[in-house]
């Protein structure tokens, strides 16, 4: 047994073995490392490649407004985007040409969605008071479904200097302005609200209000949307607003 062992024969788990076989073992079991390794990187592309472009977009979309809502347009990267959405970096840039490319996207998606949001729930009535009261209450900064990316349009303030962001949400802010616009011409056509000034500056009013209303939502400002008694801000607007006498109508 000692020559065998002198001649390449060892008491490490091997034994019995020729030192040619055991390389071999061991060449053996590196390759099949490889080859899980490998396996694990193919199913991870596949897992990728499932999903339509158009829902795989939206995901990314997705993912990246809640980043950007937590971190600001500087802190999130796009290898964090990738890690969160389960993908390469380069899948991102399959979609979006740059990260500047991905937060335009999400301020013009944000703005689609709030435009759907008061289509859907003002097309339940016709009457214009009706309308404008309840597009009051439907401020999409403070809302489940429009609060994550109104987040990200505020984080558009330190990023304003860009001429790409900066238009985005200049049209974002024309368009919610242009609704809001048509909304109150049909009031004041129905006498439901006063003529004294312009749907235009009216519109705008409103604007300003559910912004700022907005930011000290989202600041968590305590007690800032009603007073002592319980009068809220979108009552004492819709008072303003509209004409006495005509408030309540028939759906």
């Amino acid at each position: 047994m000692g020559r065998l062992l002198g001649h390449g024969w060892r008491r490490d788990g091997y034994v019995g073995v020729t030192r040619g076989t055991r390389v071999g073992l061991i060449r053996c079991g590196f390759r099949m490392m490889k080859v899980r390794a490998l396996m694990g990187a193919f199913r991870k592309v596949k897992r990728m490649a499932r999903l339509p472009a158009a829902q795989r977009r939206e995901q990314l979309l997705d993912v990246a407004a809640q980043l950007f809502s937590s971190k600001g347009y500087a802190g999130a990267t796009t290898a964090q985007i990738a890690k969160e959405a389960g993908v390469t970096e380069p899948i991102i840039y399959r979609h979006f040409k740059s990260k500047r490319d991905l937060f335009v996207a999400l301020i013009e998606r944000t703005g689609r969605q709030t435009l759907e949001l008061w289509e859907a729930d003002l097309g339940k009535s016709e009457n214009p008071a009706i309308r404008l009261a309840r597009l009051l209450g439907e401020n999409p900064m403070v809302s489940t479904d429009g609060q994550v990316g109104y987040r990200v349009m505020l984080q558009s303030v330190s990023e304003i200097d860009d001429p790409l962001i900066h238009a985005a949400v200049s049209e974002h802010m024309a368009a919610l302005h242009a609704f809001i616009t048509r909304e109150i011409v049909r009031a004041q056509e129905n006498g439901q609200v006063e003529a004294r000034f312009s749907a235009e500056v009216l519109g705008w009013v409103l604007v300003n209000i559910g912004m700022g209303y907005g930011v000290l939502e989202a600041m968590g400002v305590p007690g800032h949307g009603r007073d002592s008694d319980g009068v809220s801000v979108r009552e004492v607007l819709a008072r303003i607003l509209v004409t006495p006498g005509m408030r309540r109508g028939g759906e």
